[in-house]
């Protein structure tokens, strides 16, 4: 398709595993952390859409559908040089067109939010960034009486897909699915049963923690705790909700706050099911 914008021809086509290098180098332009690999992974979770005038790439636009009923929305970039041409705008309307009734979440700049509004989303809570090397020794958090941090084993992954389906409220099965095979991970163990885990993945600077899931605040400490003592030294990442109360914990832990996004949703928020909850996103594109 192709669409004649301030005078210059912009061409809308999928996007490719040809396109990785380009969409890196636009992500790296407007200063964002993520490697090459780290596109690649999202895009071969999901769909991508890029704007293009002349053979160059100019914008993107991923989405991740989530069953039949639920989707995300990320990577939302324009050069720098060519915003202000509707863009940003158009890669929105052909994204939502594809998306359809589901029920749709993004996580938003400040700056972003306006035009996110405009196609329907509202404000629904926000994601508070964290990072930094972490503390030397991080504190030993007490658990409940049979409760236990331990690896990831066979059995998990079935089980920790339900658990984070229930959670979250939605269908994360094939995100999981596709964490397992790059990350590590930590269990909370209830007398034999997986109440609560957290994975940890090689992303931008360093890596990240989530998805986080856990029955209780104890419960996200131990298991961030367990993976930023075993990883001493790293740099670490992890982006927690705001109504998580881990953020002046993860300050404390040296994981500095840095930067906060507003998390917006188009449609009916889904309702999670059980005591546990997502205390840390995946990342703020696949949430």
């Amino acid at each position: 398709m192709t669409q004649p914008l301030a005078g210059v021809p912009v061409r809308f086509r999928p996007l490719t595993a040809g396109d990785l290098a380009a969409a890196h180098e636009l992500s790296v332009a407007v200063k964002w952390p993520h490697r090459r690999e780290d596109w690649e992974f999202a895009l071969n979770l999901g769909t991508g859409l890029g704007a293009e005038d002349d053979g160059s790439l100019l914008g993107t636009a991923l989405h991740w559908k989530f069953g039949a009923d639920h989707a995300s929305l990320g990577m939302v970039i324009v050069a720098p040089e060519q915003q202000g041409r509707g863009i940003g705008r158009d890669l929105m309307s052909r994204t939502m067109d594809a998306i359809g009734a589901r029920t749709t979440f993004l996580n938003a700049t400040r700056s972003g939010q306006p035009l996110y509004e405009k196609f329907g989303f509202k404000a629904a809570g926000s994601i508070h960034q964290h990072q930094g090397t972490g503390g030397a020794h991080p504190p030993a958090v007490q658990l409940a009486p049979g409760e236990r941090i331990r690896p990831l084993g066979a059995r998990d992954p079935d089980r920790l897909a339900a658990l984070l389906n229930r959670a979250a409220g939605y269908d994360r099965a094939q995100v999981l699915a596709a964490l397992l095979s790059v990350a590590e991970g930590v269990v909370l163990d209830r007398d034999g049963e997986p109440v609560g885990f957290a994975l940890m993945r090689r992303f931008g600077r360093g890596h990240v923690i989530g998805p986080l899931v856990a029955p209780h605040i104890e419960g996200a400490q131990a298991l961030i705790s367990h993976l930023v003592g075993s990883n001493e030294g790293k740099f670490v990442r992890i982006d927690v909700t705001s109504d998580s109360g881990l953020s002046d914990w993860l300050d404390a832990l040296g994981l500095q706050q840095v930067d906060a996004v507003v998390t917006m949703v188009r449609g009916a928020a889904p309702e999670p099911k059980g005591a546990a909850r997502v205390f840390a996103i995946t990342n703020q594109a696949l949430g």
